[in-house]
């Protein structure tokens, strides 16, 4: 039996030893999986509506235990753990109302009655990140679940506890243990299975662009479905006409949200020529403002790095006589931190502008117009998000259809809302999770034919 020692990412102190999950191990939790499809999908909607809204109240109830696993286990900032515990009770509330509304077409034909249904797929697999375990896995197993799919999910290696919990509150709340399994291990051994096995149907990933590509490549050769959300490297484009103050002074929560550990985060601010200068005045004491330090503290706005080797990935980034125009603070001592920094690089093919350092890092450069704001926008192979700051309602149209990335703001830096679409363009992902879309990512549509002329 293989085990993983867990850290806390603030203090690098080991929280407890997680059993890791083998092949074998995987292929026994999918059968049992698909042994439970045939009575999962019988489960009246309604009745199956009744369960997720339950889970969804166990999840509301536990949300402050949540929130302190996510805190030792992820370093989130206490605030933002709270929100993104009761994120995953507002997603299931939100896809309760899914098994109700699963309503098909009657299409007139000659010659008798024309009738559709959206069935479930089958298994599926959700692989979640480290940077967002509790919401990214709800994003993935409330629809699934919803539309009379059973459900395996492997959490992130390092951050495996609040998907392990999530998993006793659905039993709790009267989800067959088997219709919803939790299974901790290697991506290497668990994703892959998830991919070559024929049982499961679908594969819903959140990570790296690089494995994105092997998961898509992997399940082609089954022709399995797959909903992928990549990397990004956003730009925050802003105007001369926009409201300097308040975009210097959101600028960093567009960042440094979760330590940039986010695919969203807008780690490209693009300025406008005449108003740099003023920009730059603007956001150095906001930078050097975000409060760094413990996660469990109600004031911090931002945490550590999840581990010494991705802080060491981002800090090579940034060798000695790199472009750093300020920097914010720090702890020091135990704990994987990194300060938010600011970077002006004078090349555009300088890799602080065309990587996603996915850390607390952010490139600010400089555009003359609209058209130059927009080519510097899209160059890039990521299209994920973005934010456009003008006061000029036209531009902000203009430019939002002109920018090439699947979720915009203007005047915000808000890239998600469970009511709504999510996902990328480009090699940022494929499918689209949350709002309306992802009941259609799981399901088929099946096409019946009633001869009624006989």
């Amino acid at each position: 039996m293989q085990t993983f020692d867990v850290l806390n990412p603030a203090t690098e102190q080991v929280l407890r030893s997680v059993e890791l999950t083998s092949a074998e191990e995987t292929d026994a939790a999918i059968a049992r999986a698909q042994a439970a499809l045939p009575a999962w999908q019988r489960v009246a909607p309604g009745d199956r509506a009744r369960l997720l809204r339950r889970f969804a109240d166990a999840v509301e109830a536990d949300v402050d235990t949540l929130a302190e696993l996510e805190v030792i286990n992820s370093g989130h900032p206490i605030g933002n753990a709270r929100w993104e515990a009761g994120n995953v009770a507002d997603v299931l509330r939100y896809y309760s109302a899914a098994p109700e509304r699963l309503t098909g077409q009657q299409i007139p034909v000659p010659g008798g009655v024309n009738i559709t249904f959206a069935e479930p797929l089958g298994v599926v697999g959700v692989i979640v990140p480290w940077n967002f375990p509790m919401p990214i896995a709800g994003w993935g197993f409330a629809p699934a679940l919803a539309t009379g799919n059973t459900v395996v999910l492997k959490p992130a290696e390092l951050t495996p506890l609040t998907a392990l919990r999530l998993a006793e509150l659905a039993r709790e709340a009267g989800i067959p243990e088997d219709v919803f399994q939790v299974l901790p291990g290697k991506g290497s051994v668990v994703g892959q299975r998830f991919v070559d096995h024929p049982a499961v149907r679908k594969v819903v990933f959140t990570g790296s662009t690089e494995v994105g590509k092997q998961i898509m490549a992997g399940c082609a050769a089954q022709v399995k479905r797959v909903t992928l959300e990549l990397g990004g490297k956003n730009a925050n484009l802003v105007f001369a006409d926009a409201d300097l103050e308040r975009a210097a002074a959101t600028a960093p929560y567009g960042v440094f949200d979760n330590a940039g550990q986010d695919c969203c985060a807008r780690s490209r601010i693009l300025v406008q020529d005449s108003v740099y200068d003023r920009f730059m005045e603007l956001l150095e004491p906001a930078v050097k403002g975000v409060v760094v330090g413990d996660p469990a503290a109600g004031s911090t706005e931002m945490g550590p790095l999840i581990s010494a080797a991705h802080r060491e990935k981002v800090a090579g980034y940034l060798p000695e006589g790199a472009p750093v125009a300020f920097r914010g603070s720090a702890p020091d001592g135990p704990g994987f931190w990194f300060p938010p920094t600011v970077v002006t690089p004078a090349s555009p093919t300088d890799p602080l502008v065309t990587e996603e350092i996915f850390g607390p890092v952010v490139a600010v450069t400089r555009f003359t117009d609209e058209a130059e704001a927009l080519a510097i926008a899209n160059d890039t192979p990521y299209g994920l998000s973005g934010s456009i700051w003008t006061s000029d309602l036209s531009r902000a149209l203009r430019v939002s259809r002109g920018v090439e990335a699947g979720n915009l703001s203007v005047n915000s830096h808000a890239s998600v809302r469970y009511w709504t679409p999510f996902g990328g363009f480009k090699q940022s992902g494929l499918g689209r999770e949350l709002g309306p879309d992802a009941v259609a990512a799981f399901t088929e549509t099946k096409n019946v034919f009633l001869n009624v002329d006989e």
